[in-house]
């Protein structure tokens, strides 16, 4: 019998009321409800801190023209990965290039010891990563076919489709390759328990407590 997939929260316990999301809080929550890890947006401010938010603004604020010392309320990546590295898997996703040097830095200083994937849309971020000679996982994000098609020509160790995307030729092809597949953004009961059926590595939903009421029994 196939191992269980990993069980992550999308930004943390999103569907949780009143915990905002990629937010310390939402990290806790999704651990207390017993997920293995959780997948997290990075973005670069101005002045080239890591910050974890997943949209471009904050308010009106756009985050990439403004300094780190504008968003108080956003946690810093290498807090995050201080508080967490050694309890929690972390799906690190950045949704900008030009972080890729900051991002391996505070991973070199905070290994984590449950697993790690850098994850981006962008080939280029990932090409950037492997560049760099890193022993850490990456991983490319596919919402379309289109999208889909582009992870046989990447160096990426993890394939991360849109449940839809994924099928049982989909998971044949990636495991032949030596690769691993991660699929999201899963919310229904009967996706989680036939993606799990495929032998998908990871889950990553909202919906924390379902999935891993679902599927958390070894």
């Amino acid at each position: 019998m196939a191992p269980r997939p990993l069980l992550l929260g999308h930004r943390g316990a999103r569907a949780s009321p009143g915990v905002p999301e990629n937010t310390f809080a939402s990290f806790d929550l999704a651990l207390k409800h017993g997920c293995d890890g959780f997948e997290f947006d990075v973005r670069r401010t101005a002045c080239g801190e890591a910050v974890v938010c997943h949209d471009a603004k904050v308010g009106k604020i756009e985050i990439a023209s403004a300094q780190a010392t504008e968003f108080p309320q956003l946690p810093r990546l290498d807090d995050v990965a201080r508080r967490y590295s050694k309890k929690a898997f972390l799906n690190i996703e950045l949704k900008v290039a030009g972080l890729e040097s900051k991002v391996l830095e505070v991973l070199n200083e905070n290994p984590p010891a449950l697993g790690c994937v850098i994850s981006s849309f962008m080939p280029d971020v990932v090409m950037e990563l492997k560049a760099r000679n890193s022993p850490v996982s990456t991983g490319i994000i596919c919402e379309t076919a289109a999208q889909l098609a582009r992870w046989r020509n990447l160096p990426v160790d993890y394939v991360i489709p849109y449940q839809s995307l994924a099928d049982k030729l989909l998971l044949q092809e990636v495991h032949s390759a030596g690769r691993k597949v991660f699929v999201w953004t899963v919310n229904a009961k009967k996706e989680m328990l036939r993606l799990a059926d495929l032998g998908v590595d990871g889950i990553i939903s909202d919906h924390t407590e379902l999935l891993v009421r679902t599927l958390g029994v070894v």
